[in-house]
């Protein structure tokens, strides 16, 4: 009996685990396919039993039966969405997943472009690669990722993990459930991606495999001192020992990657038309001209910056497996992987405002565009560029170790012990500088604080179309060093600084202890699991900013040949070459570095300390052709923030902050419930109704406070003495806030048609009980000093210590729903002409009435939700032959991204549509045979990634509601060529 109990238990994962494992031996990138297959009422006695036996097939294939007799034999993508099919059929939770031979085979950087394919599923590119996952139109705050069941700390501000640091070779599943599982902590409540690695013993046999690829990035390249070309390299080796109880897995994986990116920015459009000078109310300055076009609206401002990136990442997979007996089975497994990042950017910005400088538009001709007149063509004169020279650094470090213990105790029950460990951290140095034409014969004795002063103004002709990048024409030479000095630039008496530098830190680590015994039963419930659950996470973030002052009182000074490089041409607007050096070589040389200590340096500094007790168990029901689990959760929360109020009011004075500790405890009770039952014939129905929560983010739970205070409360009335008033207010985070909470019901229809063709049909319905938004409430400034302003209210009002805050909190929720169609056809099930000649892809429709904001009159909509969601893949694979393309789209959402000062924020990105393509040939037979070839290319339509002005229902529209486009940037073609081999 005990042997049995194993062997039913193994044979659960042993299936999709070898298969899986393939990715872990190297193989170059794959598609990845929603599962699917053949389906059959329940299985007959004994049937997990032989799945288990089939485990002998050798991973390049599967082995399957027609009709007839006659074997047939499954490889490449179809073997791939065939051994994808026990995770979809096993398990009771609805799930998306992707198996090695998916993931070893697709065109994608990262494990993040494999899954964004995957039905409901969609990824937010950041820097031209997908990086993070939305789940359902919900953001990736409300997702929790996994290695191998348990929770991964995050490098970024927040909960959501950055995908790019997992590389696809070392992974060899991925397994993202929609609705929740009792018996796994941490459950996010749009979903949960589970990324899992290999098991040697299940894996059977002895394995080693190397790959190798070159890669490059379209056109010349950018910027002279980043490469355009790179390289990947992996390997990997699977062996058993001992008689097969002992097993060891070990993988590595390199990349040196190259990125670009063409980049175009407007801040924003206004019509400025003739301006009165004097304010006697006539219009006395003519700006534009001519006068018919002073309707029109303009850019008031506009960048354009060539970006190149140099990415590298190495990463090692090792795991121990231990089964000594039928009683014992120990597995450790570790992950580490250490990411770098090296960026430069360089170009030339400019303001385009007649209220700065005097400046003035001629020759404007006007187009209509979705209603309203837009400047298309024209001259803005009195222009000052300012040239940037940017080099922004990042290094990420994450390490994840696991050890899993498992004990039979008799022939039904089973008791597993495991213990993990996850740390990320993140160092990143941001550098900005400033430079710009030189006054002739002024180098070396000027004052840019003083307007005009060391500027030179200039005209530069515009051409700006609707789509694309626009073209600019500038009189003057701004790629001669010997006619550019370093220093502040800016109108209305500058900036005040000659550059900045910053050093953002995040680092966190999450420690769990999971416990829980599993009972096997006969009858209606064919099992009994309980269990609990303890983690531990903390969090910090600081970010250390400082100016950049020019030396000898802030001079402007040309840069000595020895730091200038190859001037950066923007010919993709048509600005020309520009000015190049590399700042971080002459920081030491030219700059003062000044400390920044002001409010909002003290509010992006904050500590978080978690502890989540989760009590959980789960009933397995088996009765005839109705399968699935009922559970519940009871989740113990307790959560502590630290920082300061921040108490800087009186201009001119150091700000004192003052530490403040905060936090609460919450309890949530949530129930889960699965069911599938089979309709035979390959048709079945899922039914999933649960309770949901996520953790709030990061930086809504900081502790600090900033407060404000108005000295004008008394203006315009008569304060008597013993009038009390309250000129407080304040902003901040909410160490108290509660979790995202939500009911959520799922329903499924499947149909698996043959072993490669199937339809699925889903929809679900969440209505969040509670949503995080801004509000206002009240908050007791006592201890807090008096700012020198006060005094101007008069004697005797007495000022109170209770004042406004705004600050995130929890408030009413709303619903989310969506329907996701998805299917595949091999069109050899049709004739076997066709054979290996196939088709796949998914479509998800979503909708929500959340509105995350304090004022239900405007329209704010959530972030992450994008109402259309496809794929689509073609593929054909014959005799060692392969060749697929892929495409993808996600029409406009709300994304967060890095902003002004290291700072995140929100922006309106418009609709992305992406296309990969391969071909390749594997020698099948001889002395060659698994050695492969691929060609590979990455954003094969160069699609641009843009944003509109404004967001949700605000910024600056058209007539007719439509975009005016914020930025644009184009990232190019990867080319990647390369060969793997196997044995």
């Amino acid at each position: 009996m005990i042997t049995q109990f194993r062997d039913r238990r193994t044979a659960r994962g042993t299936l999709y685990r070898s298969a899986l494992a393939a990715s872990a031996l190297g193989l170059t990138l794959g598609i990845a396919t929603p599962v699917f297959a053949q389906e059959a009422a329940a299985p007959a006695p004994g049937a997990e039993e032989q799945a288990a036996d089939q485990q002998a097939t050798p991973p390049q294939q599967t082995e399957a039966v027609d009709e007839g007799g006659e074997e047939i034999v499954v490889t490449g993508i179809r073997r791939g969405i065939g051994d994808a099919i026990d995770i979809k059929r096993n398990e009771t939770s609805i799930v998306e997943a992707i198996s090695a031979e998916d993931i070893g085979k697709l065109p994608d950087v990262s494990i993040a472009e494999s899954i964004a394919r995957l039905p409901g599923l969609a990824a937010q590119r950041v820097n031209g690669r997908a990086q993070v996952i939305s789940i359902r139109g919900l953001a990736p705050d409300f997702t929790t990722t996994l290695l191998n069941g348990r929770q991964q700390a995050s490098s970024g501000d927040n909960r959501a993990v950055e995908f790019d640091q997992y590389p696809a070779e070392l992974l060899s599943s991925v397994v993202v459930y929609k609705t929740p599982d009792a018996q796994i902590a941490g459950m996010g409540l749009s979903g949960t991606a589970d990324l899992r690695t290999v098991r040697p013993l299940e894996f059977g046999q002895q394995a080693f495999a190397v790959n190798i690829r070159g890669e490059m990035t379209e056109g010349r390249q950018l910027n002279d001192d980043v490469r355009k070309w790179g390289s990947r390299i992996s390997a990997s080796y699977i062996d058993q020992f001992a008689d097969g109880t002992l097993g060891i897995a070990l993988g590595y994986a390199r990349i040196d990657s190259p990125s670009s990116a063409r980049r175009f920015k407007g801040y924003g459009y206004e019509a400025f038309g003739d301006q009165d000078t004097n304010g006697d109310g006539i219009n006395d300055r003519n700006v534009v001209q001519p006068d018919s076009a002073d309707s029109a609206l303009f850019l008031n401002g506009q960048e354009a910056f060539a970006t190149s990136r140099f990415n590298t990442r190495d990463a090692f997979i090792g795991i121990l497996e231990w089964q000594p007996s039928d009683f014992v089975h120990i597995t450790l497994d570790g992950y580490y992987s250490k990411f770098s990042q090296d960026e430069v950017t360089r170009g030339a910005q400019w303001f385009s405002n007649p209220f700065a400088d005097q400046l003035t538009f001629t020759g404007v001709t006007v187009e209509e565009r979705g209603g309203t007149p837009v400047a298309a063509t024209g001259v803005a004169n009195r222009v000052v560029p300012i040239l940037r020279n940017d080099h922004n650094q990042r290094k990420d470090e994450l390490v994840s170790i696991g050890l899993n213990n498992e004990f039979v105790m008799d022939d039904r029950t089973n008791f597993v012990a495991d213990l993990s460990f996850s740390r990320n951290k993140r160092r990143e140095t941001i550098l900005e500088t400033y430079a710009g034409r030189a006054v002739p014969g002024a180098v070396g004795g000027v004052t840019p604080a003083t307007p005009d002063v060391g500027r030179v103004f200039d005209n530069i002709g515009f051409d700006a179309p609707d789509e694309g990048f626009p073209t600019y024409a500038p009189g003057l030479d701004y790629a001669d060093g010997s006619q550019i000095t370093l220093g502040d630039r800016a109108p209305w008496g500058g900036w005040g600084h000659d550059g900045a530098i910053r050093f953002p830190d995040v680092e966190e680590e999450v420690y769990a202890l999971d416990l829980r015994v599993n009972h096997e039963m006969d009858g209606f419930l064919s099992g009994v699991d309980v269990g609990v659950n303890y983690t531990h996470r903390t969090k910090s973030k600081r970010v250390n900013d400082f100016d950049l002052f020019l030396k000898n009182g802030r001079q402007q000074v040309a840069v000595d040949p020895r730091f200038q490089v190859d001037a950066t041409d923007l010919d993709f607007v048509g600005f020309g070459p520009v000015f190049s050096f590399d700042p971080l070589d002459a920081l030491d040389t030219y700059y003062d570095i000044t400390p920044i200590l002001d409010a909002n340096f003290y509010d992006k500094n904050w500590d978080i300390e978690e502890d989540v007790v989760t009590f959980f168990g789960k009933a397995s029901i088996d009765w005839g052709n109705l399968r699935g689990n009922v559970g519940v959760q009871a989740v113990v929360q307790s959560q502590r923030s630290e920082g300061v109020v921040i108490n800087g009011l009186t201009p001119g004075q150091p700000i004192v902050p003052q530490r403040i500790v905060d936090g609460d405890d919450y309890v949530d009770i949530l129930p889960s419930l699965n069911l599938i039952y089979d309709l035979g014939g390959g048709h079945r129905l899922r039914f999933s109704a649960s309770k949901t929560m996520a953790r709030p983010r990061m930086d809504e739970m900081r502790a600090n406070v900033s407060p404000g205070f108005n000295s004008l409360v008394c203006s315009g009335q008569t304060c008597a003495p013993g009038t009390v008033v309250n000129p407080w207010s304040a902003s901040g985070g909410n160490p108290n806030l509660k979790p995202w909470r939500a009911k959520a019901v799922d329903a499924a229809y499947e149909w698996y048609i043959d072993q490669t063709t199937y339809v699925s049909i889903a929809g679900f319905y969440k209505w969040l009980d509670t949503y995080i938004y801004q509000q206002t409430g009240t908050f007791d400034f006592s201890g807090i000093p008096l700012p020198v302003t006060a005094s101007s209210i008069p004697a005797g009002v007495i000022i109170s210590p209770i004042g406004q805050i705004t600050l995130p909190a929890n408030g009413d929720g709303g619903w989310v729903r969506g329907l996701e169609f998805s299917g595949a056809l091999n069109f050899g099930t049709i004739t076997s002409a066709l054979d290996g000649l196939g088709v796949l892809g998914s479509l998800s429709l979503t909708g929500s009435d959340l509105n995350p904001s304090a004022d239900q009159t405007q329209e704010v909509r959530i972030p992450g939700l994008s109402g259309t969601v496809y794929n689509i893949t073609g593929y054909f694979e014959r005799d060692g032959f392969q060749a697929r393309i892929s495409q993808r789209y996600r029409s406009g959402f709300k994304g967060e991204v890095v902003q002004l000062f290291a700072t995140r924020g929100f922006t309106e990105i418009l609709p992305d549509r992406q296309v990969d393509a391969q071909i390749g040939y594997t020698i099948q037979s001889g002395t060659l045979e698994g050695l492969g070839v691929l060609l590979q290319v990455n954003n094969l339509t160069d699609a641009p990634y843009r944003t509109r002005l404004g967001l949700d229902g605000g910024g600056t529209r058209t007539e007719d509601g439509g975009s005016l486009i914020e930025t644009y940037e184009r990232y190019g073609r990867q080319f990647l060529l390369g060969f793997n081999y196997r044995f």
